[in-house]
């Protein structure tokens, strides 16, 4: 998040399928994940002022289609924005997802995916901007699987990350991922964030990951980026910038390397 408060991803269900003695031990329902990445980009914005960032997360997840999970990244964008804006906005450095849902399949090749996602910032005080409101944030998500590609939709039930008068505002992308041979595996990825009054910091992000899993754990790089609007007032006109006025979602390239048991 950063000056109205956004949150990749993104908080990416791991599910890790392991070796059994029966067939129906086959599927571990349970599963672990840790990460390092050097910049926390959450849909194309920079959580973690640009530096690196520690996450990692549970998932429970049931032969029946539930499931259930959490995921925690180091932040820097409230106690950033609070530094900007000139006021105290708490210790809050975590965020914590909390999410449940259900995956069914239509036909083959066509799945499905409903649930919510609870963001939780713990001791955040980012309504002490003018403005603004508790970061605490609740989106319901919809998504359609056909082969390779995803198509989502998540939907703010509350204030989207403490920006003012945000409800019902909507993030819609398209995702997908190719076998590019040789262990490699390529996910395109484009996406509008609508920012509900506040037009001015809607924007698009975009971003391609090329991966690969070695000795156990996956490596990853990323160019992200976003395409956001000029707001005069904030600093340096950016619409989404870091106190020392650079801007958090400008195009990088991000590195990280994930274990899942």
């Amino acid at each position: 998040m950063n000056t109205v408060g956004f949150h990749v991803l993104a908080a990416t269900l791991a599910f890790n399928l392991v070796p059994a003695v029966s067939q129906a031990e086959e599927a571990n329902p349970l599963s672990f994940n840790a990460s390092v990445t050097t910049d926390y980009r959450y849909r194309g914005v920079s959580q973690s002022r640009l530096k690196p960032a520690l996450q990692g997360g549970a998932d429970y997840a049931s032969p029946s289609g539930w499931y259930v999970g959490t995921w925690a990244s180091t932040i820097k964008w409230i106690s950033d924005a609070g530094a900007t804006a000139g006021v105290d906005t708490g210790n809050a450095n975590i965020e914590l997802d909390i999410y449940g849902g259900y995956k069914g399949e239509i036909r083959k090749d066509l799945a499905y995916d409903v649930g919510l996602l609870q963001y939780v910032y713990p001791g955040n005080s980012y309504g002490n901007i003018a403005g603004a409101r508790n970061a605490n944030t609740l989106e319901l998500y919809g998504a359609l699987s056909f082969g390779p590609m995803t198509l989502k939709y998540s939907h703010s039930l509350t204030t989207l990350f403490g920006a003012g008068d945000s409800k019902n505002s909507g993030y819609l992308d398209l995702s997908a991922s190719f076998d590019v041979g040789s262990g490699f595996t390529l996910a395109p990825h484009i996406g509008y964030q609508k920012v509900a009054r506040n037009s001015a910091y809607s924007y698009t992000d975009y971003s391609a990951t090329m991966s690969k899993d070695i000795v156990g754990f996956t490596l990853s790089a990323a160019l992200v980026g976003t395409q956001t609007k000029t707001v005069s007032g904030n600093l340096n006109s950016l619409a989404y910038p870091s106190p020392d006025g650079r801007n958090l979602g400008k195009a990088g390239l991000v590195l990280a390397i994930k274990k899942t048991l």
